[in-house]
């Protein structure tokens, strides 16, 4: 099953629907942040206690190709990884080219209905 992704222009209103949804039981492991400056991705990952999408969710073929690949390419490519389409990623890849940052919720079941 494919994560629920939000897009967020704002980092406090991240910050509290990762509180909500923490609050409502989604274990930390299922919820990831990921952004085109790794510095706030960082940042709000660690205020929130979620996950950042690196190298312990990919695999060593793909750690070394990534290496090499610009950071756009990473980021789609991550989430390719993650279930999306590459029609997706680069669409959700864009809207991060443009400052925003992605909320992937991996355990889509238990959060329908918490962030609605």
């Amino acid at each position: 099953m494919k994560p629920m992704i939000r897009e967020y222009s704002n980092d406090e209103k991240l910050m509290q629907d990762v509180k909500s949804l923490k609050d409502s039981g989604i274990h930390p492991t299922d919820i990831y942040i990921l952004s085109h400056d790794d510095d706030r991705t960082k940042r709000i990952a660690n205020n929130v206690d979620a996950n950042t999408i690196g190298f312990s969710e990919q695999d060593f073929t793909n750690i070394i190709s990534n290496i090499f690949s610009k950071q756009g390419d990473e980021l789609r490519t991550k989430l390719e990884e993650m279930g999306f389409s590459e029609s997706e990623a680069e669409e959700y890849e864009e809207d991060m080219d443009e400052g925003k940052v992605l909320l992937i919720l991996t355990d889509q079941e238990k959060a329908s209905g918490i962030l609605d």
